[in-house]
């Protein structure tokens, strides 16, 4: 069996931003230290809801070992470090392997996209040249290359490969994944709606936007799960259905961060070419945060 990064809800966790657009580290680290105050159960930076695709690479460099500092061991941080380029992908998976991160999370090249074979290469270079394990990230939809469960039995044979996190929404094909690859592929939801459903096949939590603004939710969806209470994990699940849903009633990571500043967290814009929410969008989302009385 291999190791297991993590059980119960990491947070993919925002990058907040200066007001001239520059990483805000004091923000950084006052988030990091809320996320382990509120049982987050891990923290994965520089990921899609962290911005990774418009931070530079001192930046991102830079952010994953300030993360790894801040958190000093007390829960597993994972970098994110893919790229469409399987060279650079390399590169950045290294130097977080240097700044000490527990595992990397690495998405599916995006736009040139490959084949299913080529997956397998791409996969299995990065994990050839790291030593730590590597979760990998399916999320078609921003992507346009789904990994398939024919192709994820292949890459679960590589020892540093353990995990995925799976956005696809596709639950019949993440059953016929975890029917193929058993213990040798922990999967994580990378759809807060969909936590509950995705431990009932034996997934082992999430990695949550949720996490951001209501830590400790997010948590007990997938804790109570694992502690057999699959009643309340399913409460809870359905309870907070509309704040999982209304934190993608734009593209990723625009409401979350605008949730954010809601709240008073002020972790400022997204940098372009991600823009700000419609009126009627925030509106939407203000009052699925007062309903939940967040504002």
């Amino acid at each position: 069996m291999k190791q297991t990064v993590f059980t119960g809800a990491g947070v993919a966790i925002v990058t907040p931003f200066t007001s001239d657009n520059k990483i805000n580290y004091d923000k950084l680290a006052e988030l990091i230290e809320f996320q382990i105050a509120n049982k987050t159960d891990s923290i994965i930076i520089c990921g899609t809801t962290g911005e990774g695709s418009t931070l530079d690479h001192e930046e991102h460099s830079e952010a994953i070992r300030f993360a790894v500092e801040v958190a000093n061991k007390r829960i597993p941080v994972i970098a994110g470090t893919g790229s469409n380029d399987t060279a650079y992908a390399v590169k950045l998976s290294n130097e977080a392997e240097k700044a000490g991160v527990d595992a990397l999370l690495s998405v599916t090249p995006y736009y040139n996209k490959t084949s299913q074979r080529g997956l397998i290469e791409h996969f299995n270079f990065i994990a050839d040249r790291v030593s730590v394990p590597i979760i990998l990230y399916n999320v078609p939809s921003r992507t346009g290359v789904d990994i398939k469960p024919e192709t994820y039995l292949e890459l679960s044979k590589h020892d540093r490969i353990v995990a995925t996190k799976e956005a696809s929404g596709n639950i019949s094909a993440i059953a016929k994944t975890i029917s193929l690859c058993g213990d040798s592929l922990d999967v994580y939801s990378g759809n807060d709606d969909q936590v509950t459903a995705l431990m009932s096949l034996g997934g082992k939590g999430s990695i949550s936007v949720l996490s951001n603004i209501l830590p400790e939710v997010a948590h007990n969806i997938a804790a109570k799960y694992l502690e057999g209470d699959h009643a309340e994990s399913a409460r809870l699940q359905l309870e907070y259905l509309d704040l999982c849903n209304n934190l993608f009633i734009d593209v990723n990571p625009i409401p979350v961060k605008e949730a954010m500043n809601m709240m008073g967290m002020n972790v400022g814009d997204c940098r372009l070419p991600l823009y700000k929410m419609s009126d009627t969008a925030r509106e939407t989302l203000r009052l699925s945060l007062a309903k939940h009385g967040l504002v």
